[in-house]
């Protein structure tokens, strides 16, 4: 291999690594409720019953669904047991598996032919062929998160209104807690209530 061949190479995967690709799916959002008028009043945030733990990944579910419901009109309620409605927070993530990425950059090289003559004779040596390969991609994983959110009266612990979001991302670093909170939840919270028992996408 050639010299100027190798710094071809060498410059081609520095290309490929600062190539960057959207790497997060929409999120598919599905909503419940009995279509009555539904007051802007106190709130206060908890987990499900035994759905998740008060944990860092958790606060950062609370307060992106906390921040629409505010720009909803909603307020937290000084205590949690003073609040008219209460928000019940769950959320998930898993894996799906893993997938290999398609390398960024290919390179294709193309074969010829050569004939020569010397003194006692000629001859010819036919060379031909095409040789791709790629250069950079890697092993990433596919991680599912679904936030899931119920609204209830506190008065008759009645829920008024539910609706669930779900996204995949490709890559841990895609699927960072803080940042898919804020996605999920902006989704799920999109033309609040939303028509009842309908899927949409929100991109």
């Amino acid at each position: 291999m050639t010299k100027p061949f190798i710094l071809a190479l060498m410059g081609a995967a520095a290309l490929g690594g600062c190539t960057t690709t959207a790497r997060q799916g929409p999120v598919d959002v599905t909503r419940y409720h009995l279509g009555q008028p539904m007051e802007r009043t106190t709130i206060s945030l908890e987990p499900m019953s035994g759905a998740v733990q008060v944990n860092p990944e958790y606060q950062s579910y609370a307060g992106a669904v906390q921040a629409e419901l505010e720009r909803l009109g909603y307020v937290r309620a000084e205590t949690p047991t003073s609040s008219g409605y209460i928000a019940g927070i769950s959320f998930t993530q898993t894996s799906k598996g893993f997938i290999k990425d398609r390398p960024p950059v290919t390179i294709g090289l193309g074969g010829g032919s050569f004939s020569g003559g010397g003194r006692r004779g000629g001859g010819g040596v036919g060379i031909g062929g095409d040789v791709a390969f790629g250069v950079g991609g890697k092993t990433r994983e596919v991680k599912t998160s679904e936030l899931w959110v119920q609204l209830r009266r506190r008065a008759n612990d009645s829920v008024i209104w539910e609706g669930r979001a779900q996204t995949q991302a490709l890559g841990v670093e895609n699927a960072q807690p803080g940042a898919t909170a804020q996605r999920l939840a902006r989704a799920l919270f999109k033309d609040f209530p939303g028509e009842s028992g309908v899927t949409i996408t929100v991109k």
